[in-house]
């Protein structure tokens, strides 16, 4: 059912790093007021200095601040906010949190309660996506208790699977066993990282397929029309993380793009949906088959490549959308110009296996010029806190082609200086130049296959 219409006028930022001023600025656009909540680790935060007013909500662990929905909404009192903007990661597919900010009269600017229980739990996700006629890998028919049961299951699925947490995402709680003997340890691995990251042990078993695609539809919805923004591959991944991000895949055709983007549309109207989304599929390129995966009910890290591909501001939408207005644009008016690829740039030393490198950002100089973008929430001065996720900046370049997109991606990374840690820029450097990526020919074992060459 459409929501009714409900101006916003102040918005609750719940959230921190690059989204938190992404969501600022789309607010200030659309004439509302951001109110920025911080970790005490935040307090001088790009984010911070940007909001019209900020409230501290807790100590740096995001246990004790971020994850705790009762400060957010407590916070969001405080500053007589009309709205929540949860971002992605933390409370975003917290159903529980969407019901408590619905509760308290406080509009939660993503997709109802429901609709992210539904998803959130992977394996019910798997039912309702095969109840919409979308295709689904072979797996479990549910969670499976134990290892001795996911055993069992697995020996009709056909090894190699997958042990995924059925909460949550980001390539948490996902193990691969090869056989029999590798599955207990695989199993017990993936539900202690799942309890850990979500509170929700709970794991699933599907079949592993090798060298496939990551592909992604672009969603919104205002509760009676769904469209799709086209696709986004997320193929370059490390250790399931994604790494790179780009529209339109290299691996698609017309023909599949629009076969992918109904099934996205049914499986949007099957559970009722509401607000921005993104249905996440597997493409097995050899059998030109593509099957379900997960939905995320949220924005998307990587939502600016779909962004400057088709000019529909995602997080607009979703403010709009979540104040009763219209989608802001129909399907057939949806048409995907250029290529743009994003690079995500951690706070990472690709030579030392990835580590984290936290510190004092000494020196900073972005590029700029035509065709690139920059979300970062980053200055000169800035202390990168050792308490979060990585990521400092993505650097989004546009082209006519997907020839002239990399070769803007390649200028502008050579343009960036980040003094005083380490980041992931090389890697991506050393990427960009790599033959089979620079053809497409890519796959989600690209890196792990290529690691100790590129990075």
């Amino acid at each position: 059912m459409k929501a009714p219409p409900r101006r916003l006028p102040r918005i609750l930022v719940a959230n921190r790093g690059e989204i938190a001023v992404r969501i600022i600025r789309a607010a200030r656009e659309l004439g509302l007021e951001a109110i920025q909540a911080y970790s005490e680790a935040d307090r001088d935060s790009l984010a911070v200095h940007l909001a019209d007013e900020s409230i501290c909500i807790g100590p740096a662990p995001s246990s004790q601040s971020y994850l705790k929905g009762d400060l957010m909404i407590a916070a969001a009192r405080a500053a007589k906010a009309d709205a929540i903007h949860p971002g992605y990661g933390f409370l975003s597919e917290n159903a529980a949190f969407a019901r408590a900010c619905e509760e308290a009269n406080i509009a939660f600017i993503g997709p109802p309660a429901r609709a992210i229980a539904l998803m959130g739990d992977k394996a019910i996700a798997r039912r309702m996506a095969a109840t919409a006629g979308v295709p689904i890998i072979p797996g479990s028919p549910g969670i499976v208790p134990d290892a001795r049961t996911a055993r069992e299951s697995a020996a009709l699925i056909g090894y190699p699977v997958l042990l995924k947490a059925a909460a949550g995402g980001g390539g948490r709680g996902m193990r691969v066993a090869r056989n029999p003997d590798e599955l207990p340890d695989r199993f017990t691995d993936a539900a202690r990282e799942a309890q850990a990251a979500f509170g929700n042990g709970g794991i699933y078993v599907e079949k592993f397929l090798e060298r496939v695609r990551h592909v992604e539809i672009q969603v919104l919805s205002d509760g009676q029309t769904v469209l799709h923004l086209g696709e986004r591959d997320c193929s370059i991944q490390r250790r399931n993380q994604k790494l790179v991000e780009e529209s339109p895949s290299p691996g698609l055709d017309e023909a599949m793009r629009a076969r992918m983007g109904d099934a996205a549309v049914r499986i949007c109207h099957e559970i009722d949906y509401r607000s921005a989304g993104t249905i996440e599929f597997i493409l097995d390129a050899a059998s030109d088959a593509f099957y379900f995966m997960e939905m995320n009910t949220r924005v998307q890290v990587e939502h600016p490549v779909s962004e400057v591909v088709t000019g529909v501001d995602i997080v607009k939408a979703q403010i709009r959308l979540a104040q009763g207005e219209p989608l802001p644009v129909t399907q057939e008016k949806v048409r995907l110009t250029g290529h743009a690829i994003e690079c995500r740039i951690n706070a990472e030393d690709p030579a030392c296996d990835f580590a984290p490198s936290p510190g004092q950002v000494r020196g900073l100089r972005l590029p700029g010029g035509p065709g690139i973008r920059i979300d970062s929430h980053l200055f000169e001065g800035y202390r990168i806190p050792p308490y979060y996720d990585s990521l400092i900046a993505k650097v989004i370049a546009w082209g006519q082609d997907r020839e002239e997109a990399i070769a803007r991606m390649r200028r502008a990374l050579s343009e960036t200086r980040i003094e005083g840690v380490q980041t992931t820029i090389p890697f991506h450097t050393r990427l960009l130049e790599d033959a089979r990526f620079r053809a497409g020919d890519v796959h989600t074992r690209f890196v792990e296959d290529k690691l100790m060459r590129i990075a």
